[in-house]
């Protein structure tokens, strides 16, 4: 297969657009009416190769698994284990290597999906194509059109490969999945500009697109890779996706957290040596440093934390497929949205009304045909005759009709007269019923050529016949022979809804001779009467408006990247609030000058984006990125794939959404509303919020374990038994894995169903600059592990010395590890409730707003009371029963971290200027209020 021999002929190197049609036969030695023989059409097959695209295969098991291992943390755990083990400590070295495992599990399920963006689009190829080969029409597999056949297209096909038009008959082509545009295309043979964009090309059309209306001949000029399609596969297998926010702060965090462990570890084992422990006994020491030291549970914690949150996301229509993602939203600063179908209903609706004797607008949205006619001054009317006779011609010029299906009301046929039928059916008319009353006796079909289209009727109960014409408003004034104010005056109005983003289409009729049975062209140049104009849109889903208002409030800034026309796109941004009359907006082809530092700066300073092609929706994300941004983007089609792939987050539409754009997404919207996107911030905010607190609440215990070692290594006594020097050590490795794994993520799961901070969606997002280890992190993780190593020393050396006359240094040992143990699990318990808010007083959260802290404390005391007096929990942990008043004194000791840690939070507060913080009623969040 020669490659560069088939790259030579695309559509992306030669202008086929701009060439006349013989030009394009002649550049690929076919002919329109004979097409090519068998034997060059194999020989091209061969030159070309199949027209299918290339499937490219993802990560596979093991290298998902190695991803896993593949970090400085897991490496010094199981240096950890191999070390206790060689010490003859296996059990020590079997409990430390199950923790990893149990970590490299949850982060391979998380990661574990297939990787099918570019699979799922040799899917959009469609089986079969009609093809003339050897002078006769034939069917072919799809995969073998080659560059110069010349296939049939009608309506219903989907366009199967890159084709130049021949013969076009009233083609009208819906490409939305590729250039984002409302309507269909309307499709014609006439060379144009080689400038034009993809969206304006009217000689062409597009592999995967879908002939809506007419028919057509046309030539294949590209197939495969080399399709427009195919284009995007390649930008989308280029694309490499970035990690999130929080993946890379927690992966600095542990490189960090590795070096400070190894290096401490290193100077305990020197002061231990120094202080006459065995070389065995000092590794010892620096191997239960490195397992106290390092968050084992955090992953999981971190896991669970963001399960739950996929779960309530889930329950807010938004589809998580990439677990990190859950958290990215809350810190998103730029949502960049598609606008048909995300922003927009995808449905054209009628909402202006124009008749020389008046102007009207008409409520309603999309093909629900409820809606009320209203007066200029809102007053509801019903339809005066003038009104009547343009919904009249409108539903009979047209052949859409409006079905009522499963609950909805679906169109079929082309949506701009669809958005005619509906207007009629809205203010009563029966439809169905009116064109049975004035049947149709010949068309005209709309053509591109000559912009409109007509319709011969027999009038009821009269004797005659009435031809109506509507179309493009200019074409069909012409036709009505106004005076030139008369003319003028209805420009004004189609001027005035074309700057509100509409599509005008005027509306006719002239009554003809009672013999007319076909509509010849004379009927069609003159003395129609005008009845009207009627301005329609895709008009902009109602709760969206609230929603951006609400992701403006949150700093989050939205802008729109469409494939739709500027006029189009600037009234629909206005409706949505995303820019004042005032405000900035860029075609795909200015943007296409811009050079990368213009480009960044645009980026920023632009919110509307029209007619852009698929790099241009990749340059944007990218610009934004380098600005800083916190991208989030949205799309439903082909063409937004590659953006989705290469945003911090890509949000797919699961409804009207392609499957690459879903592939591609790491989050799908399945009810298609942009307004669910808010409340998804919203609760990514919550969860990170969340993850911070549970930091907060696990780290301290990691540093107290710490302080506990050094303290006891550095300054305990060492005792002499039998002649063998033993470190009098407060905890056994296997006890402080209890700690780490059961105790700390026991109770920081409670922390993920905290509702959220009253500011969350008040406060900017979160720069990317800004550590998770912040000076507020730093500071309360050092004060609480000094409070938690004070009490657990004290307590350790109390009931050492208290218990040795009586049981012995062994008995005695393993009660003082038991009782150091316990103390820092009531810490954890009291220290819990001060996690709750990050700022506001344990006492103003409210006790019962979240009952799952009842549950994990509740968990953990029983967990407790087994490890100190189970029997086979003592074996295997070396734990010994305490007195009650122990475990009280235990109890009591810990709640010395309330009123320090309320003074901090005050004293924060006071600083920072930070409101005290009520707890937020569950009515007032807006995640509270749509789940279920």
């Amino acid at each position: 297969m020669t490659k560069p021999a088939a790259l030579r002929d695309t559509a992306h190197t030669r202008p086929w657009h701009a060439l006349e049609v013989h030009a394009a036969l002649t550049a690929l030695a076919s002919n329109e009416d004979v097409g090519l023989s068998g034997v060059e059409a194999q020989a091209r097959l061969v030159r070309y190769g199949h027209n299918l695209l290339q499937t490219r295969r993802g990560p596979g098991f093991l290298s998902l698994l190695g991803r896993q291992v593949n970090n400085p943390i897991v490496y010094l755990l199981l240096g950890s284990a191999v070390l206790a083990v060689a010490l003859g400590k296996l059990l020590d070295g079997l409990v430390v290597f199950g923790a990893v495992v149990v970590n490299t599990v949850i982060g391979f399920l998380q990661e574990y999906r297939a990787v099918k963006d570019i699979e799922s689009l040799s899917r959009m190829v469609p089986d079969k194509a009609k093809v003339i080969r050897d002078g006769r029409t034939k069917s072919v597999q799809a995969c073998d059109l080659v560059p110069g056949d010349i296939i049939l297209l009608a309506s219903g096909d989907k366009v199967p490969a890159d084709v130049r038009l021949v013969v076009s008959k009233n083609l009208q082509i819906e490409e939305a999945a590729l250039t984002g545009e409302s309507v269909p295309s309307q499709k014609a043979v006439a060379p144009l500009p080689v400038e034009t964009s993809i969206g304006d090309q009217r000689s062409m059309a597009f592999g995967s697109t879908l002939v809506t209306n007419g028919w057509a001949r046309a030539l294949v000029v590209a197939t495969g890779e080399a399709t427009e399609l195919g284009r995007i596969s390649h930008l989308l297998a280029q694309v490499t996706e970035l990690r999130t926010p929080l993946t890379r702060a927690l992966a600095s965090v542990g490189k960090w957290l590795m070096v400070v462990v190894l290096c401490i570890a290193g100077v305990l084992l020197g002061i231990s040596l120094l202080r006459g422990y065995s070389f065995a006994d000092a590794l010892l020491v620096a191997i239960t440093l490195a397992v106290a030291s390092i968050p084992e549970g955090i992953t999981a914690v971190i896991t669970i934390v963001m399960a739950i949150g996929v779960q309530r996301m889930a329950a807010l229509h938004a589809i998580v497929r990439n677990l990190p993602s859950v958290e990215t939203l809350g810190s998103a600063s730029v949502i960049c949205s598609d606008k048909t179908g995300t922003l927009t209903r995808n449905e054209m609706t009628v909402q202006a009304l124009y008749t020389p004797a008046d102007t009207y607008t008409l409520s309603g949205v999309g093909y629900s045909p409820v809606g009320k006619l209203s007066s200029p001054s809102g007053h509801v009317l019903q339809p005066p005759a003038d009104v009547q006779a343009l919904f009249e011609a409108g539903a009979l010029c047209s052949d859409a009709s409006i079905d009522q299906k499963g609950g909805g009301w679906h169109l079929s046929g082309d949506p701009s007269e669809g958005a005619l039928v509906v207007a009629a059916m809205k203010v009563g008319m029966d439809v169905d019923a009116l064109r049975r009353a004035w049947p149709r006796l010949d068309v005209v079909p709309f053509e591109s050529e000559h912009q409109f289209m007509a319709t011969l009727h027999s009038s009821p109960g009269e004797d005659g016949r009435v031809v109506f014409i509507k179309g493009a408003p200019e074409v069909v004034l012409r036709r009505c022979g106004p005076s030139a104010d008369a003319y003028e005056a209805v420009m004004s109005q189609v001027a005035l809804m074309a700057s509100q983003g509409m599509r005008v289409l005027a509306a006719g009729r002239k009554r003809v001779s009672s013999s007319a049975i076909s509509l010849d062209p004379a009927y069609l140049e003159k003395d129609f009467t005008l009845l009207g104009l009627q301005g329609m849109m895709d008009p902009p889903r109602p709760e969206v408006i609230e929603a951006v208002k609400v992701c403006h409030a949150a700093g989050i800034t939205v802008k729109m990247i469409t494939g739709d026309h500027l006029g189009t796109a600037e009234a629909i941004s206005q409706q949505l609030g995303l820019c004042n009359s005032g405000g900035k907006s860029m075609t795909g082809a200015q943007l296409a000058q811009l050079d990368a530092l213009e480009l960044r700066k645009a980026a920023i300073a632009t919110n509307v984006f029209a007619r852009v092609a698929p790099e241009h929706k990749l340059r944007l994300v990218q610009a934004l990125q380098d600005e800083g941004q916190v991208v989030a983007m949205t799309g439903d089609g082909i063409n937004d794939a590659p953006a989705l792939k290469k945003a911090d987050i890509g949000i797919a539409m699961g409804i009207t959404g392609s499957a690459v754009a879903k592939e591609a997404a790491d989050v799908v919207l399945a009810d298609d509303n942009f307004a669910s996107i808010a409340a998804a911030v919203e609760e990514g905010r919550r969860i990170y919020d969340n993850l911070v607190k549970s930091l907060a609440f696990v780290l301290p215990t990691h540093l107290g374990l710490g302080l506990v070692l050094i303290a006891s290594v550095a300054f305990f006594p060492v005792l002499s038994i039998a002649g063998e020097v033993v470190p009098l050590l407060p905890m056994l490795p296997t006890q402080i894995l209890w700690i780490n794994l059961v105790a700390a993520v026991t109770l920081s799961l409670p922390l993920a169903f905290e509702i959220r901070e009253p500011d969350a969606m008040r406060r900017p997002p979160r720069t990317l600059k800004k550590p998770i280890l912040d000076r507020f992190l730093i500071v309360r993780t050092i004060l609480v592990a000094l409070l938690m190593a004070i009490g657990a020393v004290g307590l350790f050396l109390w009931e050492y010395w208290t218990e040795v006359p009586q049981h012995g240094h062994t008995m005695a040992l393993r009660e003082a590890q038991t009782m150091a143990v316990t103390t820092v699990v009531f810490f954890q318990i009291i220290y819990l409730g001060n996690c709750r808010s990050l700022r506001a007083s344990a006492f103003q959260v409210g006790f019962f707003s979240n009952r799952a802290m009842f549950a994990g404390v509740g968990g953990l005391l029983l967990l407790q009371a087994g490890f100190i007096y189970l029997p086979f929990m003592q074996r295997i942990f070396g734990t010994a029963s305490l007195e009650p008043k122990a475990v009280g004194l235990a109890a009591l000791v810990a709640t010395i971290v309330v009123p320090l840690i309320e003074i901090e939070k005050a004293i924060r507060r006071r600083t920072k200027h930070h409101p005290d913080f009520a707890v937020v009623p569950a009515d007032e969040c807006l995640t509270e209020r749509l789940l279920p």
